[in-house]
């Protein structure tokens, strides 16, 4: 290989590497979540899980619409906030809810990580196929995205899960996890 592509090979961005660095920041806030509240989430139903996130988007795009930030906690940790309820969403959908907290920290972990390694490999998969299109897009444009993707699975929760010919919700909160997860991508190392 001739040293200027070795060079360009370096220099581009390890999407694997910083994927998982973000994926370490937003089990950190998880896991001492969980040291605060216990595995409280377990009581929301699936429906409940998918408004904690359309409040996180909506908020997000206020933001990037407005210009302005009044309650003080920036888009960042609302990325983080809507990974952290996607794979807490993932989980309910394998468990269904519960009137108590059923589940103990260490279960909520290890279940955060299996999904976490899925969604990951998932990245790996799409990332292969679109050819890393995703650094070439406006972070706003994931705000819209995942905007995109809970008005489907609105639509399909509002269907009891049935579809014709598209995801299911799982899919859907896996995608918005991704998204979320490019955006802290791009705001933590850049274009």
């Amino acid at each position: 290989m001739c040293e200027m592509c070795q060079k360009a090979q370096k220099e581009k961005p390890n999407t694997d590497e910083q994927f998982g660095e973000i994926i370490r920041i937003c089990r950190a806030l998880y896991v001492r979540k969980l040291e605060d509240y216990g595995a409280a989430w377990r009581i929301l139903r699936p429906e409940s899980m998918t408004d904690q996130i359309f409040i996180k988007a909506k908020r997000i795009r206020s933001i990037e619409t407005k210009g302005v930030n009044l309650v003080g906690e920036d888009i960042a940790s609302e990325l983080i906030g809507i990974v952290n309820y996607g794979i807490m969403a993932l989980i309910q959908l394998k468990y269904g809810y519960s009137d108590t907290v059923d589940m103990s920290n260490e279960t909520a972990v290890k279940e955060y990580d299996a999904f976490a390694q899925k969604i990951l490999e998932l990245m790996k998969i799409k990332n292969h196929d679109y050819d890393e299109a995703w650094r070439g897009m406006r972070k706003s444009s994931y705000t819209d995205l995942i905007l995109m993707k809970l008005n489907r699975t609105k639509e399909i929760e509002d269907n009891n899960g049935k579809t014709k010919v598209s995801e299911g919700v799982d899919a859907n909160y896996m995608d918005m996890v991704n998204y979320a997860v490019f955006g802290l991508i791009k705001s933590k190392y850049g274009d």
